[in-house]
């Protein structure tokens, strides 16, 4: 009940084309706010980022935005692993101050994953970094596991947690 209260007001929808300047700044907001450069080689260096919704228009791909007011304040999303077959990537999972702390990261979250076994993976990934401490502990309490080598092509090399969740 209390985390329902949290959410009250928010609303979890997918990513359309007029989301992708929120989104992207959003992404660049928080990567900075945790030292996240893309000189680093971090997902905020992404050539693709500010045009996501093209990004995952893919049937076997999918990102979430959550807003209130009609303001975009995080999101999260699943696509392909390059590289590796029948496993999708928890992607891009960013969230402003306000939005933290109410179990909406933990319900997007709980939607990708949802979504990638109706689409037929058999495990979805993520990197992240140690940075991301609380984001580390939701992806445990979702049951994911860390593993000690990177799996796919994620062009993310400064990432030095990696995760799985098999299904």
């Amino acid at each position: 009940m209390h985390a329902a209260e949290k959410q009250h007001g928010y609303t979890l929808r997918s990513l359309t084309a007029l989301d992708n300047t929120a989104i992207a700044t959003i992404i660049r907001k928080v990567s900075a706010e945790y030292g996240l450069t893309a000189d680093k080689g971090y997902g905020v260096a992404d050539p693709t980022l500010d045009d996501m919704s093209q990004v995952y228009a893919a049937a076997d791909s999918a990102y979430w935005v959550i807003e209130k007011d009609q303001r975009i304040l995080g999101g999260g999303g699943v696509a392909p692993l390059a590289g590796e077959e029948k496993v999708c990537e928890l992607q891009k999972m960013y969230f402003l101050p306000q939005l933290r702390g109410k179990g909406l990261a933990r319900a997007l979250a709980v939607k990708a994953l949802k979504f990638a076994r109706e689409q037929g993976y058999r495990a979805c990934y993520l990197e992240t970094t140690a940075e991301l401490g609380e984001a580390i502990a939701l992806y445990e309490s979702l049951g994911f596991v860390r593993i000690n080598q990177a799996l796919g092509n994620t062009g993310h090399d400064a990432c030095e947690v990696r995760m799985l969740k098999t299904f």
